[in-house]
């Protein structure tokens, strides 16, 4: 009798590791923070259908280089902040002549500035935008483990915003622009204290939750079973291990009292970050807004594939909110 129980409990332990394990093997790969891997391993990761045929490498390598080469090639300050949690993050920042505006560019997951906002960035800082690009945390120069799908971005992001408004001698107008995740935190961000200077936002490619996001991921990508029950184990790990819950990465809360105008951006053919996102959250926002969905384009590519209109919303929309 006791030999049985002894086997059972063995069995019932060995059932539950192998089912907390594979929620450990989702985590890992989602949410904690790679940049110590090799170069080798990096490269298989993006060796994914969805991430590399959404990629703007993908089918504009030439101006997706040359303007990840133009900003390298410029003189940048380099700028830190400390996180509510004690991280030191990063920023560089480049002051446009006759500068009329500030744009802190809030890049996407596992990107950068340089990389995400290569396209747009030259023309932003060419129409007198001052221009910060943010390392988000894990990701550049910047401190952190765990990446949270703008659970604590969202928080670093208005932090950011403060640290350009003590330094915003004319009182010129903030704006608050992301790409994919950066455009999640950024639309988070506008429920959190921010200071009166900052006018308006922009969201390219945002998601509605990280809870959405990675059911797209483990569904459709991966074909995973079970979806609901991998997130709880991965939602356990996220509050034990990187200090947050998978409910506080939601937009809801903070479109439905945002006040500040919003333009929304997003890519039609995207299958990283499903355009039923920004569709959702352009309905539920409250604010003043306007949305744009460019019909060939993927994921961060509307800046690609429609340029004149994609350049003559943004300075509509500075012009509209400048005031």
């Amino acid at each position: 009798m006791k030999e049985k129980m002894v086997k059972g409990i063995g069995a019932v332990t060995a059932a539950f590791s192998i089912f907390m394990a594979f929620g450990w093997s989702f985590f890992e790969m989602m949410i904690r923070s790679k940049k110590k891997q090799k170069k080798e391993a990096r490269k298989k990761w993006f060796q994914l259908s969805h991430t590399k045929i959404n990629h703007p490498r993908h089918k504009f390598e030439k101006e997706y280089e040359e303007g990840k080469e133009w900003c390298n090639r410029q003189k940048m300050q380099d700028c830190y902040i400390r996180s509510n949690d004690g991280l030191l993050l990063h920023a560089r920042y480049l002051p446009a002549e006759g500068a009329k505006r500030f744009v802190i560019l809030s890049h996407g997951y596992k990107g950068s500035g340089f990389g995400d906002f290569a396209y747009t960035a030259r023309f932003l800082y060419e129409h007198q935008c001052n221009l910060l690009f943010i390392d988000q945390r894990c990701c550049g120069k910047s401190q952190g483990e765990y990446i949270t799908f703008g659970a604590k971005e969202q928080h670093d992001v208005a932090k950011w915003a403060f640290f350009i408004n003590k330094r915003n001698k004319k009182n010129l107008p903030i704006y608050l622009y992301g790409e994919s995740m950066g455009a999640a935190a950024v639309l988070m961000a506008s429920g959190q204290p921010l200071p009166q200077n900052v006018r308006g936002l922009i969201a390219d490619c945002g998601f509605c939750s990280m809870k959405k996001q990675l059911e797209d991921i483990a569904g459709n990508w991966f074909h995973l079973k079970h979806v609901n029950l991998l997130l709880l184990r991965v939602d356990l790990f996220c509050r034990i291990f990187g200090g947050f819950s998978m409910k506080e990465a939601d937009t809801t809360q903070a479109l439905q009292n945002n006040k500040r105008p919003v333009l929304f951006f997003h890519g039609a053919k995207d299958t990283y970050v499903h355009p039923r996102n920004t569709r959702h959250n352009y309905a539920i926002c409250t604010a003043p807004k306007e949305i744009v969905i460019v019909p060939e384009a993927r994921h961060l590519c509307s800046a690609y594939e429609a340029p004149e209109l994609y350049q003559k919303k943004l300075l509509e929309f500075f012009e509209k909110c400048d005031k």
